[in-house]
């Protein structure tokens, strides 16, 4: 079930680190974090994406109210979303690349797919 991994933080910072990773991965395409981590963005990206499918004022709204960059939405809505216009979700891929060298947490790139 998606949304219950606590990531050793209170709920607002935890709630915060995430909309920021999404809007980060939403405007960059991938980002690199921690195995756990991206379990939890790719959730939270795949809702938004299949929200924007919809282009109307009310998923519009829905979006700009998670995500913390307008210019994040407005690509959300005009390149990202027509992209899987025809796919029913797996908008992304998650792909280890082997433990962090500080300490030895499992990392992984999470980018969306072309």
């Amino acid at each position: 079930m998606p949304g219950t991994r606590k990531l050793g933080r209170p709920t607002d910072h935890r709630t915060a680190m995430l909309r920021g990773m999404v809007t980060h991965l939403v405007e960059n395409g991938r980002i690199e974090t921690t195995v756990t981590r991206a379990k939890e963005v790719r959730a939270l990206t795949e809702k938004y994406i299949t929200i924007a499918k919809v282009d109307n004022l009310a998923t519009k709204r829905q979006c700009m109210a998670f995500l913390t960059k307008r210019s994040a939405v407005q690509k959300l809505f005009t390149e990202v979303a027509p992209q899987y216009s025809t796919r029913d979700g797996g908008y992304t891929r998650i792909v280890k690349t082997g433990p962090r060298r500080g300490d030895a947490a499992e990392m992984a790139i999470i980018e969306l797919v072309k």
